[in-house]
């Protein structure tokens, strides 16, 4: 009986793009030939395409983006009232079929002087909020800079 090698599973490991555990069974199942080692794992379907993962692995980034994004709420207030209340994967959504109307909500919004916020789901306030915040008051101190500059009918 052959000695089986960490390099000949690697060799196998890495022609046929399985596990080290069935790597290992097929070279010993065939005394170390790995010509017969790659032949069995392909007639017992046990070759992954070696792109097959990499679609897995998007896929599964891609579902956990959606999970992060149904678990944030993006928020509209103007005073104390909660305007609007929404998912931000359906924010998201309604943004890029709808971009360019959002865009002038958003802008109307800013300069009425409505708050934007992000939550989770679970209360947690989020970084972003700072910046958001200094948007708002940064532009509610041009709108009152503006309005200071106005003359009135008075002087």
């Amino acid at each position: 009986m052959m000695t089986i090698t960490i390099e000949m599973i690697d060799e196998l490991k890495k022609r046929a793009n399985v596990s080290f555990k069935d790597a290992k069974e097929a070279l010993e199942k065939y005394d170390g030939d790995l010509v017969e080692a790659l032949v069995y794992l392909e007639n017992n379907n046990k070759f992954k395409a070696f792109n097959a993962g990499k679609k897995e692995d998007f896929l599964d980034k891609v579902k956990e983006v959606i999970r992060k994004g149904n678990n944030t709420r993006f928020i509209i207030r103007k005073k104390e009232r909660t305007i609007l209340n929404l998912s931000l994967t359906f924010t998201i959504i309604v943004g890029v079929f709808t971009f360019h109307v959002s865009l002038v909500a958003l802008i109307i919004g800013l300069l009425t002087g409505c708050k934007f916020r992000f939550e989770k789901n679970s209360g947690e306030d989020m970084k972003v909020n700072s910046i958001l915040n200094k948007v708002h008051d940064n532009i509610n101190n041009f709108k009152k800079d503006l309005h200071d500059d106005v003359p009135t009918e008075k002087e």
